[in-house]
């Protein structure tokens, strides 16, 4: 039996994966116990997988375009005693996953972790940004790109909601907290800021509209959500976004 399963949804991502899976595996290497990586690839058509492949993951072909489903899919075919999910855009440390195995040893059901955003970051992010964060932290909400649990208590909950196209992280850390503890680790994890420079702040204004006016609903539709879905990626329309950045 394998004792951690690292799981990474991705779908497009050769620009980031490649730094993510080598930061995955130096953490693992430096753990006592054996791990695996499995990445859950969402019908990519650029280079995900090979680059899945070239740094030793496992890969299972996924084409649910919806990342819960996705993280679900890696989840199935993963043969550990502790998942740690990471997104295919973040950075971790061996302290960070470290902590996390500590944490679960001493009876924890899950958490998550800090995360740091990479630079550089809109203005008005600069603002809004660390508010957020901090309201995860308080709230003990764990960040979507970065997750740890059970097995146990993966499977007790039935995963994440697959009828979520967003903020699926928050009814996932709501589920494991009915299952044993849940902490939130101090140490942090880096991940990318790319939404905030590809989408313009007006595009963010109006998903936060959308949701204000018709609440938690939007959550269930794809094309509300679509900045989480539509591909877009840095290098294509980064730098058009920052200029319209409010």
């Amino acid at each position: 039996m394998t004792d951690i399963s690292f799981i990474v949804p991705a779908f497009n991502e050769e620009q980031e994966l490649g730094a993510t899976l080598k930061a995955l595996v130096e953490a693992g290497d430096a753990l006592a116990g054996s791990y695996e990586i499995v990445v859950a690839d969402d019908g990519s058509t650029d280079r995900t997988a090979r680059i899945a492949l070239e740094h030793g993951a496992r890969v299972i072909t996924a084409r649910h375009r919806q990342i819960a489903a996705t993280r679900n899919s890696g989840a199935g075919i993963a043969k550990g005693e502790i998942f740690i999910f990471v997104d295919a855009d973040t950075i971790v440390n061996c302290n960070v996953i470290q902590a996390a195995v500590r944490a679960i040893r001493d009876g924890a059901a899950g958490g998550g972790a800090a995360v740091i955003m990479d630079e550089p970051l809109p203005r008005y992010a600069r603002l809004v940004v660390p508010l957020i964060l901090k309201g995860y932290m308080l709230t003990g909400w764990a960040a979507g790109c970065f997750m740890f649990c059970t097995r146990q208590a993966f499977e007790t909950i039935g995963g994440f909601d697959e009828k979520l196209f967003a903020s699926e992280e928050i009814t996932f850390s709501k589920a494991l907290k009915q299952q044993g503890p849940f902490l939130m680790l101090r140490e942090s994890v880096r991940s990318s800021a790319r939404k905030l420079r590809i989408y313009s702040g007006r595009e963010h204004l109006r998903t936060i509209w959308r949701f204000l006016l018709h609440g938690r609903k939007v959550l269930y539709d794809r094309d509300a959500m679509h900045m989480w879905y539509d591909g877009r990626r840095e290098a294509q329309t980064g730098s058009k976004a920052m200029d319209d950045q409010l």
